[in-house]
């Protein structure tokens, strides 16, 4: 059983490793904890090794490596660079008011095994009030569960603002050697480009820069009920 602040602070290397691939500094781990000497942190890292959560690599400065999160982590608490903004609809039946801006749905997309890239526009849906009326936008509807950690359910209609880069940890379309199409959270790595899901049934799919082309970045999402 960890302390609050042993689990703050394990859950805080792991997020800085997953954006970032690199340890946090001692001084940032320090401010993320508001504590006022490093001395702390010390001590909790070494309870943390000591519980077998993390291990420090030999020969590196300040590198440390997450073996494993606490079981009462949440879903949030590991993946929380991206919170959807749901917005509940019945969109199969409502009918778009004619003042609303209108967002293209242009087929479906894969969370999990990738499918044919995206296709012709198949039906229109109202852009969320809180996105702005000025950009580039696109829905898709989810096909697959390989993102259900970050709360994306198959069936959900995503929506997409339209761009060729994404920073890490965004979860965006990717459009894999020109053909097919899937949604995943991207990490760049040198000349590595990693796609991970957000559901540890799933393998983090890794290509050459190549290979690899970002279509848009998700901002938001419909879900039926």
């Amino acid at each position: 059983m960890l302390t609050k602040k042993q689990k703050n602070l394990l859950l805080f290397i792991n997020k800085k490793l997953r954006s970032s691939g690199v340890s946090p500094s001692y001084e940032e781990m320090k401010q993320s904890l508001n504590l006022k000497s490093k001395s702390g942190i010390h001590r909790l890292i070494s309870a943390l090794e000591e519980r077998g959560f993390i291990k420090r690599l030999a020969h590196k400065a300040r590198a440390l490596e997450v073996i494993k999160l606490p079981e009462t982590a949440s879903a949030n608490d590991i993946y929380n660079n991206f919170s959807p903004s749901v917005i509940k609809g019945g969109l199969d039946e409502e009918q778009v008011p004619s003042d609303e801006v209108e967002v293209p749905v242009l087929g479906k997309i894969a969370s999990g095994t990738p499918v044919e890239a995206i296709q012709n526009e198949v039906a229109r849906i109202p852009l969320p009030n809180n996105l702005e009326k000025n950009g580039d936008y696109f829905g898709l509807k989810v096909q697959g569960d390989s993102m259900i950690e970050a709360g994306i359910h198959e069936g959900d209609t995503v929506i997409i603002r339209r761009t060729d880069t994404a920073d890490n940890g965004k979860i965006v379309v990717a459009l894999i050697d020109e053909h097919e199409a899937m949604l995943k959270r991207i990490r760049k790595k040198g000349k590595v480009v990693a796609l991970e899901s957000a559901n540890r049934n799933y393998e983090t799919k890794i290509f050459g820069p190549d290979r690899v082309k970002v279509q848009g970045v998700l901002v938001s999402l419909y879900r039926n009920f």
